[in-house]
Formats: C-alpha cells, structure tokens, sequence
C-alpha cells in the first residue's frame, strides 16, 4: 500500500503540473506499465492545472492498494462548478485571460481526465470540488 499527499497552491503558474511529475516519478520506480503512466500523467496534470487556475488550492491525495489499484483525489478548496454539463462540454471554459494568454483554458481538462481514466467521479459545492479518479493495472 502507498499513500502520499501534495499541496496546490491557487495561481501558482510556476509550480504547475510538479505534483503530477512526482507522481509519473514513482509510479516509473515502482515500474508500472508505461501505457498506464501515459493515462495518469495527462488526467493528473489535466485535475492539477484546474485547481490552480480555478480553485482556491487544494491537495492531491495518490493511492495504490494492495490489488494495484490506482487512486487519486483531487481535493479543491473552492469555488466549485457552477454548470458541470457546460464544464463537461468540449471547448467550454471559464479559465481568466492570464492562464489563456500562458496558453490554458482550452476547455479539454475535464473531458481529458475523464477520458484517461478507468473511472472518474466529480462532486462540487461552492465549498470545493473533488474529482477522484482510479487506474486498473498497477
């Protein structure tokens, strides 16, 4: 069993997308099939790159249970999805001019990390949002 945690911070462009290396790292040490290290690595940075440019921060909690299956928890602080069918359409985004202009905000976050992963679960409040996703095959 692993069980690690990483901090986001809101509007921390510089760090972007470092939780998600960690985790691509020790999922390549514990030599996990590069298919699946494919699936995590963009729905993680995908769930990643969201808390830092619409949320509050928040914290990623990464898994991997005794029959190899692979978790992770991205835990929002706020402001939640006001519409989750629009946040769910292709193309569609509430991203602000300063992530556009550094090349974010394409609408594709959320229809990637559902996309990538073997299930994916998303509940919103206007306390936070929590996407949890899990990979087979460890």
């Amino acid at each position: 069993m692993l069980n690690k945690e990483y901090l986001v911070v809101k509007d921390d462009y510089a760090n972007m997308g470092k939780n998600s290396s960690l985790i691509k790292k020790t999922l390549i040490e514990l030599g996990i099939d590069n298919k699946i290290i494919r699936k995590i690595a963009v729905a993680s940075y995908e769930a990643e790159i969201n808390m830092v440019i619409h949320a509050y921060g928040g914290k990623i909690y990464f898994s991997i249970d005794d029959d190899g299956l692979i978790k992770l928890v991205f835990h929002d602080d706020g402001p939640g999805i006001p519409d989750i069918e629009k946040a769910m359409t292709p193309g569609w985004s509430t991203a602000s001019a300063k992530a556009r202009e550094m090349g974010f905000g394409a609408g594709m976050g959320l229809v990637n990390i559902q996309r990538y992963s073997d299930s994916f679960d998303l509940k919103t409040s206007p306390e936070g949002t929590i996407i949890t996703i899990c990979f087979n095959g460890a």
